[in-house]
């Protein structure tokens, strides 16, 4: 029969044990998360201040995403599918661009024009973000998302976008990339208007949202696309200004609009960035660039 001095030292253990796995569970949970404030609500309490879960609690960030918190951890990701082909688009599109109840974070407009070209013969636009740690290339598809690049253009031709601050980059495997767009550079900034979810989203129709298992598995972001933050789908869209770049397959649900691409330069510039690290502050992963990068000028064409 085992003595009282055991049977504590066993309760001992097995209490470690279940605090290393919630530990585990919360770190995997958190990680699944890219901070995009549209609307300027945090929309989780006890969230950091300016990042965003747009996730539900749980396993469900078990099958997504990985705990690894170092740059150069290596740990097995979870299998995620590639993207979605792109189901075609008809000529043309009308899009919508409500404006919210948050003020914009810098003076601007919505899109002017709200009826944009779509579909396998849209043009495609360059944009040449000159940064201070080096050039970043852009080229944006409207054939896969023609609303998500108007308003991306629109608001890159207003200047919006010039003399802005990256604010969140991160480097685990798995999650490679770096958030920018907010001029207010603490990821609660916004354009004050807002706009729905397109590619891939849309190749996944549902009306359950939050509980489509479709929605709810991962999918790589693979190295060298521009996506929209948000901060979670709704119908009309919670969309606004803030995109991440991504320099390194990240395995997220498809539930970030994916809009364009970036050149190799631009890929150079992101990974130099990556490799300088972050400070950590972001519990949801990630935190602000220990090497900082600002957006001195974005331009169209």
């Amino acid at each position: 029969m085992p003595s009282n001095e055991q049977r504590r030292a066993a309760a001992k253990r097995k209490l470690e044990r279940q605090l290393e796995r919630r530990a585990e569970q919360e770190k995997k949970r958190k990680r699944l998360v890219i901070a995009g404030s549209v609307l300027g609500v945090i929309v989780v309490a006890a969230a950091v201040t300016g990042v965003y879960f747009l996730t539900k609690d749980g396993d469900e960030a078990d099958s997504s995403a990985t705990a690894s918190t170092s740059a150069t951890s290596k740990r097995e990701l979870p299998p995620a599918a590639d993207a979605p082909a792109v189901a075609a688009k008809p000529a043309t599109v009308t899009c919508a661009y409500p404006v919210g109840a948050e003020p914009a974070s810098k003076p601007v407009a919505p899109p002017s024009t709200t009826t944009v070209a779509s579909g396998p013969d849209a043009p495609k636009t360059k944009v040449s973000i000159d940064s201070t740690q080096g050039p970043i290339g852009l080229e944006l598809d409207s054939a896969e998302s023609p609303c998500t690049v108007n308003s991306f253009v629109s608001l890159a031709q207003q200047g919006y976008f010039d003399k802005t601050s990256c604010h969140r980059i991160s480097a685990e495997e798995g999650f490679e990339m770096l958030q920018c767009g907010d001029p207010t550079a603490s990821g609660m900034g916004g354009p004050g208007y807002s706009f729905a979810n397109e590619y891939p989203t849309d190749q996944f129709p549902t009306t359950d949202p939050d509980n489509d298992p479709a929605l709810n598995s991962p999918i790589k972001y693979k190295r060298g696309v521009i996506a929209m933050a948000n901060s979670g789908l709704t119908p009309e869209g919670t969309n606004g200004s803030q995109f991440f770049l991504v320099y390194g397959d990240t395995i997220l649900p498809p539930k970030y609009t994916i809009f364009g691409t970036i050149d190799e330069a631009g890929l150079k510039t992101l990974e130099k960035v990556g490799a300088a690290g972050d400070d950590g502050s972001m519990s949801a992963g990630g935190g602000k660039p220990k090497m900082p990068i600002s957006f001195t000028t974005v331009k169209v064409g």
